[in-house]
C-alpha cells in the first residue's frame, strides 16, 4: 500500500491552488516533476515546464530538497505548499 498525505498546493505564476494527495515513499524531486507536468496539463500549457522548481512550505517557509523523501520531510496531511518557477 502506498501511502500518501493531501496538501495544498499554491501556484503563484497562474494564480491557481491544487489539493493533491503526495506519496510519501518519494523523493521531493520525483514530486515536484509530477506536480509540474499536471500543473502544465492543468494551466492548459500556460505554465511552462521548468528544470528549476522550488518547493516551499508556506508557513514554515523551508525549501525541500529534491533528494529528499516525503516522509522526511515536515510535509503531512493539510500543509500548504507553494511552487515556485
Amino acid at each position: 500500500m502506498e501511502y500518501k498525505v493531501l496538501v495544498r498546493l499554491f501556484v503563484p505564476e497562474i494564480g491557481e491552488e491544487y489539493e493533491i494527495y503526495i506519496p510519501i515513499n518519494k523523493f521531493v524531486g520525483e514530486v515536484v516533476e509530477s506536480i509540474n507536468q499536471l500543473t502544465n496539463s492543468m494551466s492548459s500549457g500556460i505554465l511552462p515546464i521548468k528544470d528549476e522548481i522550488y518547493l516551499i512550505n508556506r508557513q514554515t517557509g523551508a525549501c525541500y530538497s529534491g533528494d529528499t523523501l516525503i516522509r522526511d520531510t515536515d510535509i503531512r496531511n493539510g500543509t500548504e505548499l507553494v511552487m515556485i518557477l
